[in-house]
């Protein structure tokens, strides 16, 4: 296996195409490697961060009448935006969802899902097959079980794929805080989204704009 490495190995938002895979209430119910609040969380900041960096999303779900719609703060980014419906377990198998993702030109891609063992690990294994450079987000997917999900990602590792969480994702898109085009975006989203960040950025603006005393000191 390759090793992943060097400048080049990490994302670019230019080069990136995202897969929000089956972030539906059928799948979060059986949910236990993460709380699943926390996973709705993580996807909602991750589809954020996507939009705010101009990278294109493909939705996805599998048989939506019976295991209900994507979760709305997901759709909510991409007002209007198809979600594009399956009866393939693996959506690599799905040829609507790969000419999707091969119509963006892009090659960098990227994987959440609901189930990590299974909705996930499928398509990036057979993705890696075909010479993709795919990277997983861990922490806006979930799996039925904390062994399920660590599994996974132990397979996914061995057959080549990146593993990170949301937030590594949007700071390799950023890389430098001098590149200004987006970084009001990403700030929003780390307040809506980075728990504790999100709660200091905002108390850091607070405290810039709290007029010291004259008498302080």
């Amino acid at each position: 296996m390759t090793p992943r490495n060097g400048l080049d190995s990490l994302l670019r938002p230019e080069d990136s195409v995202l897969v929000l895979i089956d972030h539906q209430p059928y799948q979060l119910t059986n949910v236990n490697s993460h709380e699943p609040q926390m996973v709705v969380n993580n996807a909602a900041a991750l589809a954020k961060a996507a939009k705010a960096f101009g990278v294109p999303t493909i939705l996805t779900s599998v048989i939506a009448d019976r295991g209900g719609r994507i979760f709305p703060p997901i759709t909510d980014v991409f007002p209007g935006q198809e979600v594009i419906d399956r009866t393939f377990i693996n959506t690599w198998e799905d040829e609507k969802v790969v000419d999707a993702v091969k119509a963006t030109g892009r090659k960098q891609l990227i994987i959440a899902g609901l189930w990590t063992e299974i909705c996930v690990a499928m398509p990036t294994i057979q993705a890696l097959g075909e010479g993709w450079d795919v990277t997983v987000v861990t922490d806006a997917s979930g799996g039925t079980s904390v062994e399920a999900h660590e599994v996974a990602i132990q397979r996914m590792i061995m057959a080549g794929a990146n593993m990170m969480t949301w937030l590594s994702v949007a700071a390799e898109w950023q890389r430098d805080w001098a590149r200004t085009e987006h970084a009001a975006e990403l700030s929003e989203v780390l307040v809506q989204h980075a728990a504790g960040s999100g709660i200091a950025f905002l108390w850091e603006q607070q405290l810039l704009n709290t007029p010291v005393p004259r008498d302080a000191g």
